[in-house]
């Protein structure tokens, strides 16, 4: 088992866990609270969340499983390109092509929570289910 290995198994599951996190909790609480609140609380959430501490996993997991799979042997290499595939399908593509330009709709105000979270956390949950697998595509990459 590889160091690199590792660090590409945690950063799968930072995703997963935040992912998870958003849809099980963050967006449910805020749907129980005054939409003004839950816009202002979302957009927050948004500009806040924009940081290394999401940039690194976020782009450095679908990466880090391709380096993974080049330095893997046997099987154990198509896993990790199998991880990485999905992480970047249904992480980062789906992030960049619906879930960052409702963000921005919500942050211009163009439209409000109500309208936003449905759509977004479908995808949100596309996003969750996508890094669960790539975490457990990683975790069949460093058992072989």
């Amino acid at each position: 088992m590889s160091i690199l290995g590792l660090i590409t198994l945690v950063l799968h599951g930072t995703l997963a866990g935040m992912y998870y996190s958003f849809s099980m909790s963050v967006i449910p609480g805020l749907k129980a609270i005054d939409a003004d609140a839950a816009d202002v609380a979302m957009r927050s959430m948004n500009r806040k969340i924009l940081t290394p501490w999401l940039f690194v996993p976020f782009f450095g997991a679908p990466i880090l499983a391709l380096i993974s799979g080049f330095f893997a042997e046997g099987s154990s290499a198509l896993w990790f390109f199998a991880a990485a595939a999905v992480s970047l399908v249904g992480s980062l593509i789906v992030t960049v092509i619906v879930n960052v330009p409702l963000n921005n709709s919500l942050d211009s105000t163009r439209i409000g929570f109500a309208e936003f979270h449905p759509r977004w956390n479908t995808f949100n949950i596309v996003r969750a289910v996508s890094s669960v697998a790539s975490l457990v595509l990683v975790g069949v990459g460093l058992t072989g």
